[in-house]
């Protein structure tokens, strides 16, 4: 099992910065991949960015530039996700993702607003 545990959301204004912080626990050692999914009431949830092992990274094609995702120094299960210049259509709920070779683990979602 693999609890995960996301932090960070709130309201910005278009323009500006938020990060968000996803922290594992659990069965950490058998986790090969971690990243961020995004989701909008009415649409499919859809992969913001991913880093798996050797801190290789993965970002929706759309975001590249804006977001970065990235993994903390000394704690490896946990994960950032540095957004920038944010607009009104990054607003959604975003979650947290853990594979392992026996499936993958989705955190509770954390409420991310970009509004003036």
């Amino acid at each position: 099992q693999v609890q995960l545990v996301e932090a960070g959301g709130g309201s910005v204004q278009p323009g500006g910065s938020l990060e968000l912080s996803c922290a594992a626990s659990g069965n950490i050692a058998e986790i090969v991949l971690m990243g961020w999914y995004r989701q909008v009431p009415g649409k499919a949830r859809e992969q913001v960015a991913v880093i798996m092992d050797g801190d290789i990274t993965n970002y929706r094609q759309s975001l590249k530039g804006r977001f970065t995702i990235s993994r903390d120094k000394n704690v490896k299960s946990t994960v950032y996700l540095h957004m920038t210049n944010m607009r009104p259509e990054d607003t959604a709920v975003y979650y947290c993702v853990a594979d392992r070779l026996v499936g993958r683990t989705w955190g509770q979602g954390t409420q991310v607003t970009v509004s003036s």
